[in-house]
Parts: structure tokens; sequence; C-alpha cells
């Protein structure tokens, strides 16, 4: 599929394209849209050029649906000479003619496309019939014909521009989707219900400063830092993984201040930039035009790439005298390593616990609420979570994984009754495991990518 093509093999794919257009044009007698990709060379198809049809024919078809105007017949064929794609359209030629050239002059991945129209009564519309300038130059902006007539650019500088048009493209496009993904598993965490101790739709946890809206308030203001990880790992994948976690943590600090303004102060999810903020920036790294990497083990190796030295130097310096947070003097107490560990060791509890419990239950007839309180549970069962230690210390923190581990055993899917009596008692305690609640979102982002 993916090879270079011949002359003659051209030449062949010109004419069955022609003839299939004669044949629809005579069965159907409506206009006719033919779409293929202008790309320069013996390489006409690959799955970065797919990836750019298909954006072509999603575009065709909005355009096409915004007019009121439907397909009559469609049909799409993906040869080494690349994708074709006809489509008989309802409604006037000149109207079809003008949305298609909109999506031709939209914006540098539409110069890649042609979309022809074709009329049963008066052939092929062309641009000047409707008083538009001639497609420009892929390369210098001028008047394309002339410069593709006289051969003024090497057939490589073409192939280059054409290569900075997609990936341009297609870098933003799935930056987009992972910052998306990742405010999703955001949303899905906090509205997951019952979550013991935790704020869900039912109660405010163990947390009398925050409520479900708190963090819907929270997680829209993290949109642009979602989108602005994925950024950074894109922008340093061919550095030093250590560059990309110092450009993380900075742009973290940043959206920190972003979230208590939007949340009055309330701390709702600190500890989600860092840990969902890694994962993002790997997500990044590892990005290629053939789209994102999908594959939770490969990303949360990159993680630990990324963290490791920043968390190994934290915790050389780490001392029972200068230890001030909860983590902190956990660290110095029982060796737990928090977060940080976590995110070092390539976030094995979301590898190892989270995910697997979150698809176990879903194996079981679980929907993703429930499949998302049973991996909590797991996850508050399998860690050390700080949360609960600077709640509850280390007597807190070791009653509430007893009780999140007994309500799963024999099960992937717990009683949701006995949850809520769970949350019922952590409340009475004051327990909350926050730090869990971060795994839970990276791991239903994980879920998200990898389905």
């Amino acid at each position: 599929m993916d090879r270079e093509v011949t002359l003659m093999e051209m030449l062949e794919t010109r004419e069955a394209r022609a003839s299939r257009q004669r044949e629809l044009l005579e069965e159907h007698r409506y206009p006719l849209v033919s779409f293929t990709l202008n790309i320069a060379g013996p390489m006409k198809n690959s799955p970065v050029l797919r990836r750019a049809f298909r954006e072509g024919l999603e575009r065709l078809e909005a355009a096409l649906a915004a007019q009121g105007l439907r397909p009559l017949h469609q049909e799409e064929v993906d040869r080494p000479a690349g994708c074709e794609a006809l489509w008989v359209v309802d409604g006037p030629a000149r109207t079809v003619k003008e949305l298609c050239a909109q999506i031709e002059d939209r914006d540098p991945l539409g110069r890649l496309f042609d979309l022809d129209v074709l009329d049963p009564e008066g052939g092929k519309w062309d641009r000047e019939e409707l008083g538009l300038l001639p497609r420009p130059c892929l390369v210098c902006g001028k008047a394309g014909k002339g410069c593709a007539s006289r051969r003024l650019h090497p057939v490589e500088e073409i192939q280059g521009k054409t290569q900075a048009i997609l990936r341009d493209f297609l870098a933003e496009k799935d930056r987009k989707f992972l910052a998306a993904q990742g405010a999703r598993a955001l949303l899905y965490e906090v509205c997951t219900t019952p979550k013991p101790g935790l704020v869900d739709r039912h109660n405010n946890g163990s947390h009398k400063d925050m409520d479900v809206f708190t963090f819907l308030d929270s997680t829209a203001s993290l949109m642009p830092y979602l989108e602005r990880a994925v950024a950074i790992g894109q922008a340093t994948a061919h550095r030093m993984p250590e560059e990309t976690f110092e450009r993380l943590r900075e742009a973290g600090l940043r959206a920190e201040r972003t979230m208590l303004q939007a949340t009055g102060g309330v701390n709702t999810h600190k500890g989600a930039i860092f840990s969902l903020g890694c994962v993002l920036g790997a997500c990044g790294r590892l990005w290629t035009p053939e789209g994102p990497c999908r594959a939770p083990e490969k990303i949360l190796a990159e993680c630990g790439r990324m963290s490791t030295p920043a968390a190994e130097s934290f915790f050389a310096a780490l001392t029972r005298e200068n230890a001030r947070t909860a983590g902190e003097r956990l660290y110095v107490e029982t060796g737990a390593r928090g977060v940080r560990g976590e995110a070092a060791g390539g976030f094995p509890a979301v590898l190892k616990i989270g995910l697997p419990a979150l698809r176990a239950a879903l194996d079981q007839g679980a929907g993703l609420e429930e499949a998302g309180t049973a991996a909590l549970l797991a996850l508050a069962a399998g860690t050390v979570d700080t949360n609960l230690f600077a709640r509850g210390g280390l007597e807190g923190q070791r009653w509430a994984v007893q009780q999140a581990g007994a309500l799963l055993e024999g099960s992937p899917r717990p009683n949701l009754e006995a949850v809520r009596e769970l949350d019922r008692a952590m409340i009475q305690r004051n327990l909350s495991p926050g730090g869990c609640a971060d795994l839970l979102a990276a791991s239903y982002f994980l879920y998200f990518i990898s389905n």
C-alpha cells in the first residue's frame, strides 16, 4: 500500500477515475465531487496522508450538511496511487463548488485538497467561473499554475512544504484531542459517585471548602494548561526527558495560580496538575504525525524517564529536619515516596492497579461510573496516599487501606451500598484519598485514549 508508484500507475488511476466519474454522472444526473490529494512525488499514500484525507472528508460532510445538502452516493478508494472519493450531491453544482473552494482555501491543509465538481450538464466547474483567484503555489504563494507549468520549485522543496503542513496541522489536532481527553478524565473523576471521602455528585466528602461545581470551575480553567502540557512534550521530544519535566513544572506552577483564581483559593487539582500534566507531556514526547501514542505502558514509562532525575535529587536532599509537608514527613518516617515516586516509577499504581481495575469492572458488566468507583477503591487499597496520612496519620491511612480492600474481596465490582457506608465512615473520620483521585483521573485518561 505505502510505496512509490510509477507514472504508468498514475495514468491508469486517472483514467479509471475519469471512467467512474462518467458512470456516476450518467447514472445519477446530479453534481459529482471528486476528491483527491495534491501530493508531489512518487509516494502518494501513507498513514499520514490517509489522516489528511479523512480530515478532508469530514470537512466536506460538514460543509454540505451546513447548507442542507446531502450526498446521494458516496464511495472512497484507498490505493497505492492515493486516496480518492466520489460523492454525488443533491444540490446546485455552483453551490457545491463554492463550498469546495472554501474548504480548499480555509487553511494550509486545504491547499493539499483537490475538490473538483463535475456537472452532468456543463462539465467541470472552474474557480474562475466563481470569480475566485487561481489557487496559490504551495511553496511561494504566487499563482500556482504558473509555478507548476514552469517547474520553478524542485519536487523535494514541494515535498518538504507538504510535510510541514501535515505535521503542523496534525500536531495541533492531536494536541487538542489529548487535552480534551484530559479534561474529560478530570470531569469523570469528580462526577464518579460514590467516592468515599471525596467530592462527588452526592456530597462534598470530607471537604468543607469545595463541591462538585468548584471542580467544574477548576477543570475549565485548566484547559489551556492541559493543551500546553502536550505542546511542551512535542516541542522537547528530541531533548533530554528531564528538560520536558522542568518545563512542565514551570507551566504547572502557572496553572496552579490559574486554578486558585478560578476556585477562590481552593486547591482542587494541584495533584492532578502534576500527575496528569506529566502524562500529557509524555504523550507529547511520543507523538508522531501518524497519531498519538495510545499504549499506556509506553506513556507511563516516558513519565518515569522525564521525572526520575528531579525525584531522586529531591529525596536525596530530604531530611527529618527539613521535611515540611505531610508527604515529606511520610517519606522520612516510612520511605513512601508519594506522587513524586509514582511519577519516577512510571506511575505503577495506574498501570498495575487503577487501569486494570477499571477494565476488570467493565469486563464484568459495570458502567464507567461504577468501574471508576472500583478503580478508586483498588487504588486506595494498593497505594500509600499522602492525603490520608495528612488527615489521619499512619493509623487512619492503614484503616482506609483495609476498608477499601475489603470491599473488593471476591469481585471487581463492589457493593455500592457498602461503598456509601464507607463514605459516611470516612467523612466521620475526616479522611479523603485525594491522591488516589488524581491517579483515577490518569487511569480514566489512559482508558479513553487506548480505546
